[in-house]
């Protein structure tokens, strides 16, 4: 885990978020279209996801949290900032 409690993964991202959020949906419907393996983290069902997310968004419960490979994270991010941090993480052929 990293310093804010958020997990991440060498070959893939972790996505933090919940199925009734339409931007999760979203980024996981991207990352299903490229095929960028991922862990998904129920914020609603993982104890312990909440306060990852809130430590990592200075107090805010925004979702989705997307944990990119180099240990960095995005916060509801658009489908063109999700590819961008995808192809600088080496995961997706620009």
């Amino acid at each position: 885990m990293s310093e804010t409690g958020l997990r991440k993964r060498a070959d893939g991202v972790v996505v933090y978020g919940a199925m009734w959020c339409g931007d999760c949906v979203r980024s996981k419907a991207l990352l299903d279209r490229v095929h960028v393996p991922y862990t998904w983290i129920d914020t609603d069902a993982e104890e312990g996801a909440i306060d990852a997310i809130i430590a990592a968004n200075d107090g805010r419960r925004s979702i989705p949290v997307i944990v990119l490979p180099d240990g960095s994270h995005l916060t509801e991010p658009s489908d063109p900032q999700l590819r961008a941090a995808l192809t600088a993480n080496s995961l997706l052929a620009e």
